[in-house]
């Protein structure tokens, strides 16, 4: 099951501007299910208010590279160790339209299944949707916006779209143009 992710092994060129980086948090559940973890984001964040989101973030200057981000990241906003995530790989970075920052996409394995302790200014809510549902197609629908494809997928009340759903999608090996 682990070997159906779309992913590669050698991160993006390193660049001269530094990059965001965010991660694409993939775990079993009790019942050997694949679930990915992502978050919302309160409606007091200065960007992408109230969207579902991989945890992650701006770099700091300490960070060495997208993956010591992604991780620092992670750990600040929903609690998970670095040393509890298994670096898979990545995805291509994303430009999103309101970051000023190159995003790079860190995929990684949870062990053991997380225990989750998201930071109340930065998280509002947790979500972990079955991988099995997101690689339904039938789940998902997209409207073009200003000539590009624009994904949704719902979740208990929430829509996942945007920079998240395209790095989902692409994750998941599905069509995103």
């Amino acid at each position: 099951m682990w070997d159906r992710f779309n992913y590669v092994t050698e991160p993006p060129p390193a660049g001269a501007e530094a990059k965001a980086a965010v991660l694409a948090p993939l775990f079993e559940d009790a019942q050997g299910r694949i679930r990915l973890l992502l978050t919302k984001r309160p409606m007091t964040m200065p960007t992408h208010a109230g969207h579902l989101a991989f945890p992650g973030g701006r770099p700091s200057p300490a960070d060495d590279g997208p993956v010591a981000t992604a991780l620092r990241e992670t750990h600040e906003e929903v609690g998970i160790k670095p040393e509890d995530v298994e670096v898979l790989g990545f995805l291509p970075p994303v430009d999103t339209v309101s970051f000023s920052l190159m995003v790079v996409p860190v995929v990684g394995r949870l062990q053991p299944e997380p225990l989750i302790t998201p930071d109340p200014w930065e998280v509002d809510r947790i979500y972990t949707p079955l991988v099995s549902h997101l690689a339904d197609p039938t789940a998902w629908r997209h409207e073009i916006w200003q000539g590009r494809t624009v994904w949704f997928f719902d979740i208990e009340g929430d829509v996942l779209w945007g920079a998240t759903a395209w790095m989902t999608r692409r994750l998941l090996g599905m069509e995103i143009g």
